[in-house]
């Protein structure tokens, strides 16, 4: 079965199915001749250009690598600083409560009567 060549690119002049299709110096292009073949088949034609997809992709997810890297080092410090601090405060609160623990006991529940009220229908 023969391979259409439609393509949505309207062309100044038909060629014939079984002409190479070439560029080059001479066209007036600074595609090197050969460079553009025509393939007889779509199954060509699709390999190609799922090939260079992945080339290109793979060529992105290297130059982005060490971006993602840094980034990841970045927030895994941060992440390790605002545990630390979290730590703190909860160490910080426990100690306040084993103090006051009759004052803890009456935040808790003015804390809770406010909560209630807040979100009960009106």
């Amino acid at each position: 079965m023969a391979a259409t060549t439609e393509t949505p690119f309207p062309r100044s002049n038909p060629m014939p199915d079984d002409a190479p299709v070439t560029a080059g110096p001479e066209q007036g292009s600074t595609v090197p001749t050969g460079h553009f073949t025509k393939t007889t088949t779509d199954g060509d034609v699709l390999s190609r250009v799922v090939r260079g997809a992945h080339d290109t992709l793979d060529r992105l997810a290297e130059s982005a690598a060490p971006h993602v890297q840094r980034l990841q080092e970045g927030v895994g410090g941060r992440a390790a600083q605002v545990k630390e601090v979290g730590d703190e405060w909860a160490e910080s609160l426990r100690c306040t409560v084993r103090d006051n623990p009759l004052a803890a006991v009456a935040t808790a529940l003015a804390l809770g009567v406010l909560i209630a009220r807040l979100t009960q229908p009106r």
